[in-house]
């Protein structure tokens, strides 16, 4: 299995648990919500795909930065390739907010057109992380990475105290809202709303992730590689030991206390999660069963932007194969695994393409090449 499997896996496992938390709060109805404990369970690893999709940009972020940096491409090449990716990024999130509003009308209010996706902050974090290394990554390349490693932590940090200012007591309230929404994710509402995704707090993923990228990509990791992914698993732990920690503490830095929404704590804990998961998908890449096969996980996950943009419409939307708000959980579950499979094939079919298209082009240079005054 290829060296950065571990990225894909992670990706993969995002979409899944992505698809199950979408398809049972989308399909199951109120009745069957209230007597299993099935959607309590689903609704705990729904908690997992957004820091996940936004952790690994940032850790694929650094190691493509540091790939370019290594090729001898000066910074301001790096960033401007990177902050328009971002950019890139961004537009595709505006994008997909068209085409849901478009698909939804006349149901849909004009305001989902504003409304921030995780697309958006992604794509945001992308270019924000592009500033950052152009910033610290001036001078020679391990000085640069470790500067910017320290940057990332810094941001990630900086990021997680001030939320709970601009949730609550310091909210930019002078902002229009769609300006707001961006900070908070308080959208058309009086307050921010947990189910949106603001810079403050998720762009901290991205900015940890950006971190732990860089150092993956140190020397000490690339000689002892097991070891740096058991140090960042150990970190993991001791994080979640932290957060419980802070939070069982008396003292209390905010005027209001929101551990599961806004807190630095609740992020810390995420964090060391994210950590823990990274160690264990490491392992299994490495030394489980990941190493022999076809793995449709790994799959989903090469084309994970592709699945979340289609899912979506045959969940939530207008194209839903299950009437929403009226199954059990035994018909719930029948359409996951339906959207799973088709998902899969949806993905197989779009890598397939790429490399009949790539098999193609080299056979036929000369097809690649534009006319003159074309």
């Amino acid at each position: 299995m290829k060296r950065l499997a571990y990225i894909d896996w992670m990706r993969g496992l995002a979409c899944v648990l992505m698809f199950q938390t979408h398809c049972y709060d989308s399909w199951m109805s109120p009745e069957a919500k209230k007597s299993s404990s099935l959607i309590a369970w689903s609704r705990l690893g729904g908690t997992l795909p957004a820091p996940l999709f936004i952790f690994l940009a940032g850790v694929s972020f650094a190691l493509v930065t540091e790939k370019l940096r290594e090729k001898g491409i000066a910074r301001n090449a790096i960033a401007k390739q990177t902050i328009l990716r971002g950019a890139e990024v961004f537009g595709m999130g505006l994008l997909f907010r068209v085409q849901e509003f478009a698909l939804g009308y006349p149901w849909s209010p004009w305001t989902d057109l504003l409304r921030v996706d995780v697309l958006n902050i992604l794509a945001l974090s992308m270019v924000l992380m592009g500033v950052l290394c152009w910033a610290a990554g001036e001078g020679h390349a391990a000085a640069a990475r470790g500067r910017t490693l320290v940057t990332g932590i810094l941001a990630a940090v900086t990021v997680a105290m001030v939320t709970p200012p601009l949730w609550t007591t310091f909210r930019p309230k002078f902002l229009p809202w769609p300006i707001e929404s961006y900070i908070n994710g308080v959208h058309i509402f009086k307050e921010p709303q947990p189910w949106l995704f603001p810079l403050f707090p998720w762009s901290a993923f991205a900015f940890a992730g950006l971190a732990v990228g860089l150092f993956l990509f140190s020397d000490f990791a690339r000689r002892k590689e097991g070891l740096a992914f058991a140090a960042l698993g150990g970190a993991g732990i001791v994080a979640c030991y932290l957060s419980v920690l802070f939070d069982s503490s008396r003292v209390r830095l905010y005027a209001v206390y929101d551990y599961w929404h806004s807190n630095p704590n609740f992020l810390l804990m995420r964090c060391g999660i994210l950590l823990i998961i990274l160690f264990l998908v490491y392992a299994w890449c490495r030394w489980g069963l990941a190493q022999k096969g076809f793995s449709p996980i790994v799959q989903l996950g090469n084309t994970s932007l592709l699945v979340y943009w289609v899912h979506i419409e045959f969940v939530y939307g207008r194209f839903s194969i299950l009437p929403k708000g009226q199954c059990s959980a035994l018909k719930a579950t029948g359409g996951l695994i339906t959207i799973f499979l088709a998902m899969l094939g949806l993905s197989l079919a779009r890598t397939t393409w790429k490399k009949w298209r790539v098999r193609a082009l080299q056979k036929n240079p000369a097809a690649t090449a534009a006319p003159a005054g074309s």
